[in-house]
C-alpha cells in the first residue's frame, strides 16, 4: 500500500479506531463484542451446516441428519436387546438418547427461531418423526426387557456405580409412564395418544406465539408506530407491558389476548388427550403422571404449595391501605416493569448503565470470580447460524479448559416469539467410543432491541435480569459433567431445573454485582450509588405481585390437568383468576391462549414456586454476605451443578444447605421474600 493510500485508509477509518481504541480501554473483549454491531459475513465460498452439523446447510439436510440418527437407533436397539445385562446396557440406552436428541432438540429450535419457513417446516417435520420413534421405543417390549433384567438382578446393580443405576431407572420409569405394562391392542393406543399429542402440542406451541391484528383504523393514529404493520392492519405480537403509555398496554392486552377458535379446540382437545393417557396407563390424572419423579411428587404437593403462599399473601394484602392495594393492581395487570416505570424505577434512567456489553462484562466477571470460567466470544462460519446478529460464545475453565459453547440469539425479529428460552442443542456425555467429553451446546434466545446508530443495545432492568436468569440455564448446562447425555445439565426435575436460573435473579440485583459491571455507554461513569439501591430495593418489593402472579398460574395448571372439569378453559380461567388473582377477568379475552408453558412445563408450572423457595434460600444461607465468595461458588457447582439429573433433585438441595427442607420451610422462603415495608416504600416512591 503506498503512503498517499495508507494516509486515505487511516483518515477514512479514523473515527472507528477511535471507537475501537476507546473499546477497548473501557470494555473487555466479551463487552466490547457484544456492544458492538454485527459484521455481515462474506465468506463466499465457505458453507457450512447449521451448528457445524454438514448435512444443515440447507433445509433437506434435515431429512438426511433424521435418516442417520433412525439408522443408529435400529443398530443400538439390536445391541441393547442382545447384550448381556449390566453397565453396557445404560450406556447403550443413553448411546440410544443422544443419537435421537441430537437431531429433534436441534429441530425443536429451528422450527420456531429461523427466519426461513422452508427451514422451519423441515425442522418441525423432523421433530414430528422423531418424537414418534421415540413413543415406540417407549412402548418396545423387547428394549423394556433388557433393561428390566438388569434391575431386577440385585447382583447386577450391586455393581452399578450410582449415576448408572439412577439413569437406568429413569429410563425404566419412562417405559412405565407410556404404558408398557399394558397389552398389545393398549399399547399401540397409548403410541397413537402420544403421536396426536405431539401434533396437538407443537400446534399450541406454534399459535400461541402468532400476534393477532386488527385494522389501522380502530387503533389512535398516533398509536400505530407502537405496534407492527400489515398492509391495512396493525399487529399485535406481546403484551407491551414495558411501555409507559397506559393505552398503548391496553390495546395491547385486549387485542394479544382476544380468543382465537381454532387455538382454543387445540388446547380442549390437547387437555382431553392428556387426561385420557394418564388414565390409560395408571395415573389418576395427567397431574399425577407429570409429577411421579419430582420434588413435590404429587398434585397434593403443589396444591399444599400453592395455597399456604396464597393464605400468606392474603393476609398480607389485608394489612396494605387502598393505595397500596392499588399499586398491587397495577403490579398484576400491568407487569412487573411498568409498575416499576410508574411507581419507582424509570427504565430509561437505568438503561443507558446497562449496555448489552455491560451486561455480559457483568456475568462474566460474576462467572470468573465464583466458578474460574470465562466466557469467549468466537466468530461463527458461514451457514453455522441462522441471522447474522447470533453471536457464539466459548465457555472456558482456567484449569478444565473448554466446556462447551453458548449460541447468543438476542435480538428481536418477526417472526421470532416474544419469549426468552433456553435451548438445549446438544447434552454433554462422555463417549466411550472416542474417550473424550461430549461437549454441550446451548441456546439463549431472548428478544432485544437492535442498537442504534449512536449507541448499543441497551437494556431495561427487567432485560438485564431476564439475561441474567436464562445464562443461569446455560451456565448448568455448561457447569455439569455427567457421564450420561440422558441427564446433561438441565435434564432434570423440572422443579430443580429453574433454581439455577432464579438464583441468578438474585445476583443481578445484588447492589456488590451490579457495581462490577453497571456503567454508562458513552461517559463509562458507574451508576450511582443511590441508583444502585433503589433498584435492588425495587427488586425486594415487587416480591409479593411477582408470587401472586406465579401462585395463580401453577394454580391454573393444575386444575387444567387434574380431572377433567366439564366447562371450558375459560371458564376455568375465569374461576381461578378470581379466587387466586384478585382481579376481575377482561370479557373476549383468553389469556390460557398464550400460556405456551402449558406445554413444557404442563402440570408443572408450580417448578417456578418451588425453585424460587430453594433458590431464595441458597442465596441467604450461602451467598447473601458475599456473592462473589469463591469457595461457596465451587460448593454450589459441586453440590448442585454438575450432576444435572443424575442425583435426586433433593439430595442435591440437601447437600448445598446441610439440611432436608420441608414445605414448610418453602413456604417460609417464600414469605421471607415479602418486603415489609412495602407501603413505607411506595410513600416515598411518590414523593
Amino acid at each position: 500500500m503506498s503512503a498517499c493510500k495508507r494516509l486515505l485508509y487511516v483518515v477514512k477509518h479514523r473515527s472507528l479506531w477511535a471507537q475501537v481504541r476507546r473499546n477497548v480501554t473501557t470494555w473487555s473483549p466479551v463487552g466490547a463484542a457484544f456492544n458492538a454491531k454485527p459484521h455481515r459475513r462474506l465468506d463466499l465460498f465457505e458453507k457450512n451446516g447449521l451448528f457445524g452439523v454438514p448435512e444443515l446447510s440447507c433445509p433437506a439436510g434435515f431429512q438426511a441428519a433424521a435418516k442417520t440418527a433412525l439408522k443408529n437407533t435400529q443398530r443400538l436397539v439390536e445391541k441393547a436387546c442382545s447384550s448381556p445385562p449390566g453397565a453396557e446396557t445404560v450406556e447403550c440406552f443413553d448411546q440410544l438418547s443422544d443419537s435421537l436428541c441430537k437431531v429433534a432438540d436441534l429441530a425443536d429450535f429451528i422450527k420456531v427461531a429461523h427466519p426461513d419457513p422452508a427451514f422451519r417446516e423441515a425442522a418441525e417435520k423432523t421433530c414430528v418423526d422423531i418424537g414418534t420413534v421415540v413413543e415406540k421405543l417407549n412402548t418396545n417390549v423387547e428394549l423394556c426387557k433388557s433393561l428390566k433384567n438388569l434391575l431386577d438382578n440385585p447382583n447386577i446393580v450391586a455393581q452399578l456405580d450410582p449415576d448408572t443405576r439412577r439413569v437406568a431407572e429413569l429410563f425404566m420409569f419412562d417405559f412405565e409412564i407410556s404404558g408398557i405394562h399394558l397389552d398389545d391392542k393398549l399399547r399401540k393406543e397409548a403410541v397413537g395418544l402420544h403421536v396426536k399429542l405431539l401434533d396437538l402440542n407443537n400446534e399450541f406451541l406454534v399459535g400461541s406465539h402468532m400476534p393477532n391484528r386488527i385494522a389501522r383504523s380502530a387503533i389512535p393514529e398516533h398509536l400505530h408506530l407502537h405496534f407492527a404493520s400489515e398492509g391495512s392492519f396493525i399487529q399485535v405480537g406481546g403484551l407491551h407491558a414495558d411501555s409507559p403509555d397506559d393505552l398503548v398496554r391496553e390495546i395491547a392486552y385486549r387485542i394479544y389476548l382476544y380468543p382465537n377458535a381454532d387455538l382454543m379446540n387445540c388446547l380442549e382437545e390437547l387437555l382431553k388427550c392428556r387426561h385420557k393417557l394418564a388414565k390409560l396407563v395408571g395415573y389418576e390424572s395427567y397431574g399425577h403422571r407429570a409429577l411421579k419423579g419430582t420434588m413435590a411428587k404429587t398434585p397434593g404437593q403443589c396444591i399444599s404449595l400453592t395455597a399456604k403462599d396464597f393464605k400468606m399473601m392474603r393476609d398480607m394484602k389485608k394489612k396494605l391501605n387502598p393505595h397500596s392495594e392499588y399499586l398491587l393492581y397495577l403490579f398484576l395487570c400491568s407487569g412487573l416493569s411498568s409498575a416499576l416505570y410508574r411507581y419507582n424505577i424509570e427504565p430509561s434512567l437505568y438503561s443507558p448503565y446497562f449496555s448489552l456489553g455491560a451486561c455480559m462484562e457483568g456475568l462474566n466477571n460474576l462467572f470468573s470470580q465464583l466458578y474460574g470460567v470465562s466466557l469467549m466470544s468466537e466468530h461463527p462460519s458461514a451457514g453455522e447460524v441462522w441471522s447474522e446478529d447470533v453471536r457464539k460464545l466459548a465457555v472456558v475453565h482456567e484449569t478444565e479448559g473448554l466446556l462447551g459453547y453458548i449460541y447468543c440469539d438476542f435480538f428481536h425479529r418477526s417472526d421470532k416469539p416474544h419469549q426468552d428460552c433456553h435451548f438445549t442443542i446438544r447434552g454433554g456425555r462422555w463417549c466411550q467410543e472416542t474417550s473424550q467429553y461430549q461437549l454441550p451446546v446451548v441456546v439463549l434466545m431472548l428478544s432485544l432491541p437492535h442498537p442504534s446508530k449512536s449507541a448499543p443495545t441497551l437494556l431495561t432492568p427487567g432485560m438485564m435480569e431476564n439475561l441474567f436468569h436464562e445464562m443461569g440455564h446455560a451456565m448448568h448446562s455448561m457447569l455439569g459433567r455427567t457421564r450420561y447425555q440422558h441427564v446433561t445439565g438441565t435434564r432434570c426435575s423440572t422443579d430443580f431445573a429453574e433454581v439455577p436460573s432464579i438464583l441468578m435473579e438474585y445476583f443481578a440485583t445484588d447492589y456488590r454485582v451490579i457495581s462490577q459491571f453497571a456503567r454508562h455507554y458513552e461517559t463509562g461513569q458507574p451508576l450511582p450509588e443511590s441508583m444502585v439501591a433503589r433498584l435492588c430495593e425495587s427488586k425486594k418489593v415487587c416480591g409479593a405481585a411477582d408470587t401472586q402472579l406465579q401462585i395463580f398460574y401453577a394454580v391454573l395448571d393444575q386444575i387444567y390437568h387434574s380431572k377433567p372439569q366439564n366447562r371450558s378453559t375459560t371458564d376455568i380461567l375465569k374461576d381461578m383468576q378470581q379466587k387466586f388473582y384478585g382481579l376481575p377477568y377482561t370479557p373476549n379475552t383468553a389469556w390460557q391462549l398464550r400460556f405456551s408453558h402449558l406445554i413444557g412445563y404442563g402440570a408443572k408450572y408450580y417448578s417456578y414456586l418451588m425453585s424460587r423457595a430453594v433458590a431464595s434460600m441458597v442465596w441467604k444461607q450461602c451467598f447473601v454476605q458475599d456473592p462473589l465468595n469463591r469457595d461457596m461458588g465451587e460448593r454450589y457447582r459441586r453440590e448442585m451443578l454438575a450432576h444435572g439429573g443424575a442425583k435426586e433433585p433433593m439430595l442435591m438441595v440437601e447437600g448445598m444447605l446441610q439440611r432436608r427442607p420441608t414445605i414448610e420451610d418453602f413456604v417460609d422462603a417464600l414469605v421471607s421474600e415479602l418486603n415489609p415495608n412495602f407501603e413505607t416504600f411506595i410513600m416515598d416512591s411518590e414523593s
